[in-house]
């Protein structure tokens, strides 16, 4: 009896070790504030899975696919024209008009996500105050929320500003039509809020069309304030701002994000190329090492301040003569290339919710063999499988995963890794149908 109890003895002494360095001084000494496994060797016991192999891999769930074949050009073009029609979402503009100006925008934007939304979305306005002058204007961000299923309290939130402007940022009254800045980052908005909202997910995400983008983003200043002050947990944030195209530009989409490379951002860039690759290959991403354009801002920059991983999404190449002009119609878009941006957003978006929560970062500490690991974790009941990534620091690429079944999950040992390389290890949660879930924060391990 005692032979078969001391393994299991000796792996809770060890891992009651590892928790007790991680959180001792030797945390204070690192040269970088991202966690580092303990220097310390761990022997496996008895249950160590040694480099795992599933057929538990991620992969195109059928039922994501057809969510993504099902995006509309008719539906973006209907959004795009309409905004358009308002003839002025400038934040100065008349708030009374019944359809005419920022006011009767926004309440179209209410109604239409509450329209697309199957009785699922719980839509509301969003209320702060904008000064100019002497002036107070209320003005309202639209959010509208798709509740998961798991009880999981982290949220996905997607984001487009509804607003528009002229060459003069004061002018409330020339016409505006902002087709392009940024009718078709919110024609994306309500595209996959009706598609997502004919399913359940396992997380919630939330829908946020913002007012004020045009004045230093006065919305969602207001709106990631208050959030964080009531405590919200936001994983990721996908801004679309400038995402229509025109004809005859690459087919691809320029994602700002700036590094490094272990940054929580750019661990979300990964995941969204990896999931892209998947469901929209003719579509990449060009991932930019900035915050945005040069001299230029947009709502991101806001959850960025506060400590989100949150991206730009804007297209390949932009025709800067007409933004901010009258000549910026819904006629010099081009809907095919708006509808792959729709369709990437939707299969990185479905993933994150529809695929089993971002696992906890896990406890990894080296071997006796050089270039041994052991992970250990506690595994999710909503998880199928897990893929494990010892990504090479410095590199922008996964290296090729480790994948292991629910079954063997939890206490994990990886051999033949290089022993003079320093990694950064991850997890992501994977369903029996292929959804990959979000990466665990990485935690650096080797020299």
């Amino acid at each position: 009896m005692l032979r078969r109890i001391f393994p299991f003895v000796l792996l809770l002494f060890f891992t009651t070790l590892a928790c007790s360095l991680l959180e001792g001084p030797q945390r204070l000494v690192l040269p970088t504030p991202i966690p580092t496994a303990p220097p310390f060797s761990v022997e496996a016991s008895d249950e160590t899975v040694f480099d795992p192999v599933s057929d538990v891999v991620p992969g195109v769930d059928p039922e994501i696919q057809a969510l993504v074949n099902s995006v509309s050009q008719q539906q973006l073009f209907g959004y795009v024209q309409t905004l358009e029609n308002f003839q002025t979402r400038h934040s100065y503009s008349d708030t009374n008009h019944p359809t005419l100006g920022i006011g009767a925008a926004r309440l179209w934007v209410y109604n239409e996500f509450i329209r697309v939304g199957n009785s699922r979305l719980q839509v509301e306005f969003d209320t702060f105050p904008m000064h100019f002058d002497t002036l107070a204007y209320e003005q309202q961000n639209v959010v509208a929320t798709l509740p998961g299923t798991s009880g999981y309290p982290g949220v996905i939130i997607l984001t487009a500003h509804y607003d528009s402007r002229t060459l003069n940022i004061n002018d409330g009254q020339s016409f505006a039509p902002g087709a392009d800045d940024n009718a078709s980052g919110v024609a994306i908005l309500l595209e996959v809020a009706r598609l997502l909202s004919s399913r359940n997910w396992n997380q919630t995400i939330v829908f946020v069309a913002f007012a004020g983008e045009e004045q230093d983003t006065a919305g969602s200043r207001h709106f990631v304030a208050n959030k964080m002050l009531d405590g919200w947990i936001i994983d990721a944030a996908i801004n679309n701002d400038v995402v229509g195209g025109r004809p005859g530009i690459f087919q691809s989409i320029r994602v700002f994000a700036p590094g490094p490379d272990t940054s929580p951002l750019r661990q979300l860039t990964r995941y969204m190329d990896l999931v892209g690759g998947l469901y929209v290959p003719q579509f990449p991403m060009e991932v930019i090492d900035a915050r945005d354009r040069e001299g230029r801002y947009s709502d991101h920059f806001r959850f960025l301040d506060a400590g989100v991983a949150a991206v730009r999404l804007t297209e390949s190449q932009e025709d800067v003569s007409r933004q901010h002009t009258a000549g910026d119609t819904w006629d010099t878009i081009d809907y095919s290339y708006l509808a792959q941006v729709a369709q990437l957003n939707l299969a990185i978006v479905a993933n994150a919710i529809g695929a089993p929560p971002p696992p906890p970062q896990p406890i990894v500490a080296p071997m006796a063999d050089p270039g041994a690991y052991i992970l250990t974790w506690t595994p999710d009941p909503l998880a199928d499988g897990y893929v494990i990534s010892f990504r090479p620091v410095g590199s922008e690429e996964y290296a090729p995963f480790y994948f292991v079944s629910a079954l063997q999950a939890g206490n994990v040992a990886i051999t033949g890794l290089q022993p003079q390389m320093a990694y950064a290890v991850s997890l992501a949660a994977l369903d029996d149908t292929g959804r990959i879930g979000l990466f665990s924060p990485e935690i650096l391990v080797g020299p």
